[in-house]
Parts: C-alpha cells; structure tokens; sequence
C-alpha cells in the first residue's frame, strides 16, 4: 500500500512516499481503506521528535490519526462493523508506527464509529481529533451545563471551531478568541468573538462583567497565564497545555474512545456541529499541508486525500 511515512524525526521534508506491506489484523481490529486524513498539530509535533519521551516509536513510522473510509476487513472478535461500512476514527495506539496517511489502515475497534450521514468525506476526516478534544474537554473536563458562559481560546481553529458549536449545543454561551479576520466566522458559528492581545481581559469582561463559568485554552503560553482572572469565583478551567495544573485547572490529553466519538458523529447527523475544510492537499503533498498546519493561521481543519473517489 501507499502510505506517508518517516524514517526519523526532523522538518516536513521526512515525510516520505512508500510502499509499504498491507497491515496484519488483530481479532479486535478492522482493516479500513482511507479515503481521507486529517491533519492535526500534533502530527507535525510527532514528525519533529517532540513527543519521543511519551509514546515507544517505530520506524519507518506512518503519520496521522484521523480517517474517514470504508471497512474492507474485520478481526475475528469484531461484532461492530462489517465490510462496506463507512466509517470515521482516531486511531492512535499506545505506540507510534502505523497512522492514518495511508491507503489501509489497522484501526482497533474502540478507535472507530460509523460515519456521520451529514458529512461528505472529507469533512468527516476533520471530525475525530479535534472534535473529540473538544468534546471531552467540555464534557468531562469542564462538564459544561445549560445557562454557562464558555470562554474558547484560539475559537477559529479545528479544535476550537467545534468547541465553539459543542458548547452551543450543551446550552452554553459563548465567547471565543480569535484574530479579526476570523471574527465573521466565529459569528457564524454561533460564538461572540472578541480579539487577542493587549486588553483582552477587558475585552471579555464587557462581554461577562462577572466572569465566565468556564474556559478551555488552546493557547497556553501568557493567554493560558491570564485564564484565571477571566472566571467568575468558582469558575472552571481546561487546557491542552500541561502548565494548566499548576493554575488549578484540567489538562486535556484526548484519548480514542468508541462511545465519545458516536456521540460526536450524533451531534453532527443532528446538524449540531460541522466542520470547515480550509484546504485539502493530495497524500503525496503531505509536506505542504504540515506546512501549513505548523504555520497556526489555519481557520478549521486540513485533510489529505488519500482515495477520495
């Protein structure tokens, strides 16, 4: 099969074409072809070596987590999926080898979830990561409840994006960060947008004179460090930076999980949450698209075509 792989970490130009042997399944495993990939920050993180300490890796190792595709074979223990279902997951393993930039891909059966009627494929590829970080982080994390106000740091990008339209959906109100440029579309999507930089606090508590009940960061850094002073008295909050901790919040680490991602792919089949597909690049040009993604400017999500037809 054709798959994007690296031999070692370093910048976009590892990222290579190969061929490389069909994966073998395991009894509780589902061989699916990919017709999309999606393409994450953390993929170009993983690409650069930046989470060696935290997973064993193997090379040559395939990128990627995201898919959306059809089931071409199922393990002796799956009773879940069948050949010819469609398909959508977050396949990631305890170890680092076999991702989702590939023709086939090896997904355990807790990583997957039928494809949401509402999304075309390529859509449904942007789903899983982003959208799954979203909603564990305000499901679990800062278990957000009808009436809330929810702040969303970086609100335009994947993550964000379907934060915004989870917490929509739960009840919340919601403000969200972004440059100007994205305020429209934080708009529509159902979010109050209000601008980074000098004055944001002030900014936000226009919106909120007493402080929002809730704020997931997708920052970190100095945005992160003025969080707190954002909460109303007993207000919660939930980052995907580890420093979190130390201010007494939730760190977000998202971790495959069948029945999350079903519930997911029923708030996109009830028209809940969508996601905006702001570029889409040929699996060969895979470099470009960890281009773009490490730039941080992109507005929803990035996908690969990996057999779109």
């Amino acid at each position: 099969m054709k798959a994007i792989a690296i031999q070692r970490y370093g910048g976009p130009e590892v990222l290579e074409l190969m061929d490389l042997p069909e994966p073998r399944l395991g009894p509780d495993v589902v061989l699916v072809r990919v017709r999309y990939a999606g393409v994450n920050p953390a993929d170009w993180k993983i690409r650069e070596g930046f989470i060696d300490d935290w997973f064993e890796s193997h090379f040559p190792m395939v990128m990627g987590c995201d898919l959306s595709g059809v089931v071409e074979r199922t393990g002796l223990g799956v009773t879940e999926f069948a050949p010819g279902d469609e398909v959508v997951g977050y396949v990631r393993a305890d170890h680092m080898q076999r991702g989702t930039y590939g023709e086939l891909v090896a997904a355990p059966v807790r990583t997957l979830a039928h494809k949401p009627r509402a999304l075309d494929w390529r859509a449904a590829a942007g789903l899983p990561a982003a959208g799954l970080t979203a909603y564990q982080a305000l499901r679990r994390h800062l278990r957000i409840v009808p009436g809330e106000v929810l702040l969303v740091h970086a609100a335009a990008g994947g993550v964000g994006s379907l934060a915004v339209q989870i917490g929509r959906a739960l009840g919340a109100r919601v403000i969200g960060t972004a440059s100007e440029h994205n305020h429209e579309f934080l708009r529509s999507l159902g979010a109050e947008p209000v601008t980074y930089g000098p004055g944001l606090a002030d900014r936000v508590h226009a919106l909120a004179p007493g402080g929002v009940d809730a704020v997931f960061d997708l920052m970190g850094g100095d945005t992160l460090l003025g969080s707190p002073a954002l909460l109303r008295p007993g207000g919660r909050l939930a980052s995907v930076s580890g420093d979190v901790t130390g201010l007494g919040g939730r760190y977000v680490f998202v971790r495959p999980d069948a029945a999350d991602l079903a519930g997911l792919v029923a708030m996109a089949d009830r028209g809940e949450v969508r996601v905006h597909v702001s570029a889409e690049f040929p699996l060969a040009d895979a470099a470009q698209a960890h281009e773009l993604v490490g730039s941080g400017h992109v507005r929803g999500k990035v996908v690969l075509a990996v057999a779109p037809s």
